[in-house]
């Protein structure tokens, strides 16, 4: 009977990184593939300021769910967790579609011909750099915070807590980092968007 416990531990964890992998990849390969798929309407073009709705609705989350825990209100932690990690799987799903489906909007263009000239990027200055150092660091932080939240996931799900919490200290900064930091994002690219 251990064994096949164990098995299925096995397979979790084994799924947990593949996972890990598979993730950033295909979304990789959907942002950069030369053509984008044939996905249209208006309701394409609405996904990032629903990107960004969930984005701060899941940053709310995890700030409830901490202060929950530091509350050791067990039950309510695990509501604002384990919506943190729906509204994340949204995102991503949300993401991915907009992604693949329009052209990415460079900042700064103005005239919202999808090139940022130099022109326009003199006009943004500085601000430029501050934009995709955020961009970055949200990008970068979020393919490696996937297999962290899917062991904290797994090990509060298993009531591991020990392992949970170890995971959850260096998982979870980064985390609330990349769901803020999407928002910023999104602040600071939308006026850069072509008009509806």
């Amino acid at each position: 009977f251990m064994s096949t416990i164990e098995t299925g531990k096995n397979k979790q964890l084994t799924l947990i990184w593949v996972l890990s992998v598979v993730i950033p990849v295909a979304v990789a390969v959907l942002l950069f593939m030369p053509t984008k798929l044939a996905v249209s309407g208006q309701w394409v073009r609405n996904l990032p300021h629903l990107n960004a709705i969930l984005n701060s609705a899941a940053s709310v989350s995890l700030m409830v769910g901490l202060i929950f825990i530091k509350k050791k209100n067990i039950a309510y932690h695990r509501l604002s967790m384990l919506t943190a990690f729906v509204l994340g799987a949204l995102f991503l799903v949300s993401y991915v579609i907009y992604h693949a489906s329009v052209p990415s909007t460079p900042f700064g263009d103005t005239n919202f011909d999808g090139v940022a000239s130099d022109v326009e990027k003199a006009a943004v200055g500085g601000l430029r750099l501050v934009y995709l150092i955020i961009l970055l660091t949200h990008i970068l932080l979020a393919i490696i915070v996937v297999p962290f939240v899917l062991l904290a996931l797994y090990h509060a799900v298993n009531k591991n807590f020990e392992k949970h919490k170890k995971i959850t200290r260096f998982a979870y900064p980064i985390w609330l980092y990349v769901t803020v930091s999407g928002v910023l994002v999104y602040i600071l690219i939308s006026p850069y968007y072509p008009p509806m």
